[in-house]
């Protein structure tokens, strides 16, 4: 067992966010759920791509907010257009990368490769490849290697 667990609360959907998250990362299961009152799940512990999280049907007395939001390392462009298309139905899409799915949860779908670029000791590199994320919605890696090399 990890160390440290997130621990996200839902009102009344934990079971159906944690299967629709499963449904979407490869490497993903429920591991068990916990009986709630009159035949409800209290709480569903469920493991995506090697990283366990805890939902728990709390009611509606906490929302989530961008404050907190799950970052996921994207290898390739198509890795970052599957996961935005299906993390962002019914949710709301927003800037640079950021999603908010259909249940509130705030995720950030990001290719590995933004890091190195926006990390560069080149200033003007760095500062090109700033401009181009900020214009984005979902991340566009082609766009970013573009502003990269000037």
């Amino acid at each position: 067992m990890q160390k440290i667990t997130p621990f996200l609360w839902f009102n009344g959907k934990a079971e159906e966010a944690a299967k629709f998250y499963v449904s979407i990362f490869k490497n993903s299961n429920i591991h068990r759920t916990t009986p709630g009152p009159n035949g409800t799940v209290m709480t569903v512990i469920f493991q995506l791509e090697g990283q366990e999280f805890i939902a728990l049907n709390g009611g509606p007395h906490y929302q989530f907010t961008p404050a907190i939001s799950l970052f996921v390392d994207c290898q390739s462009q198509p890795e970052v257009d599957e996961l935005w298309e299906k993390l962002s139905a019914g949710g709301e899409k927003s800037r640079c990368g950021w999603l908010k799915d259909k249940y509130g949860l705030s995720w950030q779908i990001i290719p590995r490769t933004l890091g190195p670029m926006l990390g560069d000791k080149d200033p003007k590199k760095s500062g090109r490849v700033m401009q181009a994320m900020l214009q984005m919605d979902k991340i566009d890696i082609a766009r970013l290697e573009a502003a990269y090399k000037g």
